[in-house]
């Protein structure tokens, strides 16, 4: 396993890191620790959790499994995305009782969305008390994880709070992302990436990404991991693990690894830029919805019409027996345009609601 510095912290962290949000059976708490358990034995050290993932039951399962391993062989991380100090502390002392540790390595404020927000969570006393926390030695290092445009989001990290973030970062959305990536290796504030597989659209569609291995030969999952990892300011591609195969795939790709070179990244960069624009990555900041439509879910399936080239059985399929939700439920859609507003991907949510059950009804 590859490992990199992360930031101006001096902790060394795996290349690729375990995310916690994707267990095929949470509810199998010891087969799920099982899962990290192997992770762990393939030399991935940065773990990550969160409140409510799973169903809530992230957190548990990383309890289970992090108490049979040694303290310092191991890396966690959680979050709180509430703006009150007291809540924070509340969410804190939560999170250290389920994962069983006295101090969790990286505590994010989570899902800063954008200016307003950071400064709300200024104002309302969460980042006080986070950095209480830290004094106090229940919090190794603040972070943030933000979907914010990338100028954007360096403006935050250049008040010098944090020591790090999480970013979503990958081939396809690349150009809104770069800034922060770069800012934060200027301040020398550590970075992981999510989403470096597009949520696994990458993997599911290789012909539509045969691109990706025409550069250096690598399959799809190595060469976009390694593009990824190519920027010198990335630190870990944070993955989501369901799986062995999962793991196995993203170690295998940092055997021998090496960086994209310049002519490359730009290649890659030209045949992206333009060609994928306009897909949903998942993020889920658009909920709640005041309808109660599981908006990335229909937006999910509207990635299916994208990446089928236009074909409605994708998109049935993917209701039917992916989401297991009907297409009608889009009829629910107020127009309020609260989704929009809130959407990093700056997504015509409403019209792709009104298109969806049409599409099906015509699969």
């Amino acid at each position: 396993m590859l490992y990199c510095p992360f930031g101006k912290t001096g902790t060394q962290i795996s290349a690729v890191s375990f995310g916690g949000m994707r267990f095929a059976d949470p509810a199998d708490i010891n087969a799920s620790a099982a899962l990290i358990h192997y992770a762990h034995s393939k030399g991935i050290n940065y773990f990550d959790t969160a409140p409510a993932y799973c169903g809530d039951r992230s957190e548990d399962i990383f309890g289970t499994a992090l108490r049979g391993l040694p303290r310092n062989s191991f890396l966690v991380s959680t979050k709180c995305g509430r703006a009150s100090g007291d809540e924070l502390r509340r969410s804190l002392e939560r999170s250290l009782q389920r994962l069983g540790v006295d101090s969790i390595d990286f505590f994010y404020i989570w899902h800063l969305m954008n200016p307003a927000d950071w400064d709300s969570r200024r104002r309302g006393g969460a980042v006080e008390a986070a950095l209480r926390a830290r004094e106090e030695g229940l919090i190794g290092h603040l972070l943030c994880s933000s979907h914010m445009e990338g100028t954007a989001l360096g403006q935050v990290l250049a008040e010098d709070v944090f020591a790090g973030v999480l970013l979503g970062y990958n081939v396809l959305n690349f150009p809104y992302r770069r800034a922060a990536v770069e800012l934060a290796g200027q301040y020398g504030i550590g970075v992981v990436t999510m989403n470096p597989l597009r949520g696994g659209l990458i993997p599911q569609n290789p012909q539509r990404f045969r691109f990706l291995k025409t550069i250096t030969g690598d399959d799809l999952v190595p060469a976009a991991l390694r593009f990824n990892l190519s920027h010198p300011a990335i630190s870990s591609a944070l993955v989501g693990i369901a799986t062995r195969q999962d793991i196995d795939m993203a170690v295998a790709a940092m055997e021998e690894f090496s960086p994209y070179n310049s002519a490359q990244l730009q290649q890659l960069q030209d045949n992206t830029r333009e060609a994928f624009s306009g897909l949903c990555t998942g993020c889920g900041y658009c909920l709640p919805c005041p309808a109660d439509i599981p908006v990335p879910k229909f937006m999910d399936s509207y990635n299916q019409l994208i990446l089928s080239g236009g074909k409605h059985q994708a998109v049935q399929d993917r209701f039917n027996m992916h989401w297991r939700i009907s297409p009608e439920l889009a009829h629910r859609c107020i127009a309020c345009g609260a989704c929009e507003q809130r959407c990093t991907q700056h997504l015509p949510i409403i019209e792709r609601l009104a298109e969806l059950p049409d599409k099906t009804a015509s699969a």
